[in-house]
């Protein structure tokens, strides 16, 4: 098995996990905080698809940087492109994709949208008040992505200060914690996902 190959059963395994959470929004949620400081489910909502059409645009070789949605319309379009997107991946994506003037090895982004989506999926769950946990294996396979991905200069814009675990605690609380989430508490009392502009995925 290939890196990328890896990275796309993790995307596929993340994808399944955040259906679940998805499928429980209504139009009465979007109003509801998130553990993202400041954002409402609405707005969150809409940072995913954008991240899903970014990733998307990375299986052609490139990632371009550049009114209220019904919550039924807004869930279908993430679906929908949720499907489309790991078709992308799952055929001959090129072995490297540019974002800006960067390249990057295809399996790293396809990796980033996994650990995204897996996170931004328990986000939903939060925000609804799902009893909807990360899979511990799932959450340890993403654990190096996101120490590999989230460093310093990202604390305090995208991402809060690490919360640490217990030691008794599982992957999840981990991941969650590195990324500047707590399994407890109410939403929207961490940083996370602050206005840093389209194509910001955190």
């Amino acid at each position: 098995m290939t890196s990328l190959d890896g990275a796309v059963e993790l995307l596929d395994r993340s994808l399944s996990y955040t259906r679940v959470a998805l499928a429980a929004v209504a139009d009465a949620d979007l109003g509801r905080p998130t553990p993202c400081a400041g954002w409402d489910l609405a707005r969150l909502l809409a940072h995913m698809e954008d991240s899903l059409d970014a990733f998307d645009e990375g299986a052609a070789g490139e990632v371009r940087l550049s009114g209220s949605v019904r919550a039924r319309v807004r869930v279908r379009s993430l679906q929908e492109k949720a499907c489309a997107l790991l078709g992308t991946w799952s055929t001959e994506p090129p072995t490297r994709t540019r974002i800006g003037p960067h390249l990057v090895d295809t399996s790293v982004l396809v990796l980033a949208a996994a650990l995204e989506i897996t996170v931004h999926g328990w986000d939903v769950a939060a925000s609804l008040g799902l009893s909807h946990p990360i899979p511990d294996e799932l959450a340890g396979r993403l654990l190096p992505a996101a120490s590999a991905m989230v460093g310093p200069d990202d604390r305090g814009s995208r991402f809060g200060p690490v919360l640490a675990a217990r030691s008794t605690s599982g992957d999840a609380a981990r991941l969650l914690g590195f990324l500047g989430r707590q399994l407890t508490g109410p939403p929207g009392g961490v940083m996370g996902n602050p206005d840093t502009g389209p194509r910001v995925a955190s």
